[in-house]
């Protein structure tokens, strides 16, 4: 028997019992749903939270110095730049206060930060200019805010030029940051940015105890973390006085953990796909008795047994095909809606996820149709024609 008669055939039962097949096909539709939606968003945010580390840089390192009494200076830390394998290093600190213009107040985020510091973060300028080396070496009193602290306190965010009063001192707007909205690392619509030694009077803060270090290339990132280790126990002289956090570890740490949870939720929605070829197999069992008479004339007039189980694998191949084509196309939309509704997500279908899915539920029904069609093909002519 030719394969195109086969399926033709094949295609010609499951129209003839539309709402059995249906329920047939259900099994397979919920598997491979099941499969894509899950993997997919697991994608979809392993995608959201690497563009989000990437954004931070891979050969960053953040530091820490966790014992009070272990202070570094702004001098101190500059001077790391003079080493071959340190690219460049911006100290911060950071607390809350309120914020007064025009009759208005907000409560906000204080950020002192030094000129290197949007380097390491995302500080993108609507209007005007950062903080620069200078503002830190004179203590100007100079600021850049948030988009929504201008807009709160003035009404728009053509604020350049105009003063706010932080914390009982006036402070000039030098600069303004276009709206960021909520990340995953924070937002910076409700901070202000001051300079970091500014920051260091208004929050009674001395010394430097975070701030963030980029090694001078991608190959020269362990260099750079080992020297940060052998300085700040110079420095210190206690290693459990600091901690070095290499963002390049925490992506590959994330994402490995973040591809094994892809392969155990496609697992686990696999099972669903074993469980709908366990009702193909029964259809395709009920399918072999109720034609009992059909496959008897045609062995009686010269079909092979091998005709008998092309007929049958493809007919059950057929049915698994087409419901993993229907719960491919149901994901989608799925998908498709939760990316409108999320924005700060894109979930989209992979070539190898549709492959994945559409191979395994072929692969689902050809097992799941061999016993019934061996059983067909096993059939007496004599028996079967004499079968009512």
């Amino acid at each position: 028997m030719k394969v195109g008669q086969a399926v033709k055939m094949a295609i010609a039962s499951i129209r003839s019992n539309k709402m059995r097949s249906f329920l047939t096909m259900l099994g397979i539709i919920i598997g491979v749903l099941s499969v894509v939606l899950l993997v997919s968003l697991v994608q979809g945010a392993t995608g959201s939270i690497t563009s989000e580390l990437d954004s931070l840089g891979g050969n960053q390192l953040t530091v820490t110095i966790t014992d009070p009494s272990s202070k570094l200076t702004l001098s101190d830390v500059n001077s790391l730049e003079d080493k071959d394998e340190i690219g460049k290093v911006a100290a911060y600190n950071s607390g809350n206060g309120t914020v007064k213009a025009g009759g208005n107040k907000e409560e906000v985020s204080i950020s002192g930060i030094t000129e290197n510091y949007s380097d390491f973060s995302e500080l993108n300028l609507l209007n005007g200019r950062g903080i620069l080396n200078i503002d830190n070496e004179y203590r100007l009193n100079v600021c850049v805010i948030g988009n929504s602290v201008a807009v709160n306190l003035f009404g728009n965010t053509d604020v350049i030029g105009s003063q706010i009063r932080l914390e009982g001192k006036d402070y000039l707007i030098v600069g303004v940051l276009e709206e960021q909205g909520e990340s995953m690392m924070g937002s910076t619509d409700s901070t202000v940015y001051i300079p970091f030694t500014n920051a260091q009077r208004l929050l009674y803060s001395t010394g430097v105890t975070s701030f963030y270090v980029s090694s001078s290339s991608a190959e020269t990132l362990e260099l750079a973390e080992d020297t940060m280790d052998s300085f700040l126990l110079e420095r210190t002289g206690d290693s459990d006085s600091f901690s070095v956090i290499n963002m390049a570890t925490i992506q590959d740490t994330i994402n490995a953990v973040l591809s094994t949870m892809s392969l155990l939720l496609a697992g686990i929605a696999g099972i669903s796909l074993v469980v709908g070829g366990i009702g193909i197999m029964n259809i395709m069992l009920v399918s072999v008795t109720e034609r009992t008479k059909e496959i008897g004339v045609r062995k009686a007039i010269g079909a092979q047994k091998r005709d008998i189980v092309t007929q049958f694998i493809i007919e059950s191949v057929t049915l698994s095909l087409m419901g993993g084509i229907i719960g491919m196309l149901l994901s989608m939309g799925i998908l498709g809606l939760l990316t409108a509704i999320l924005a700060d997500y894109t979930f989209t279908v992979s070539i190898s996820v549709a492959a994945l899915a559409l191979g395994f539920s072929m692969m689902v029904g050809l097992i799941f149709g061999i016993y019934p069609a061996n059983k067909a093909a096993k059939l007496k002519p004599i028996d079967a024609l004499r079968y009512s």
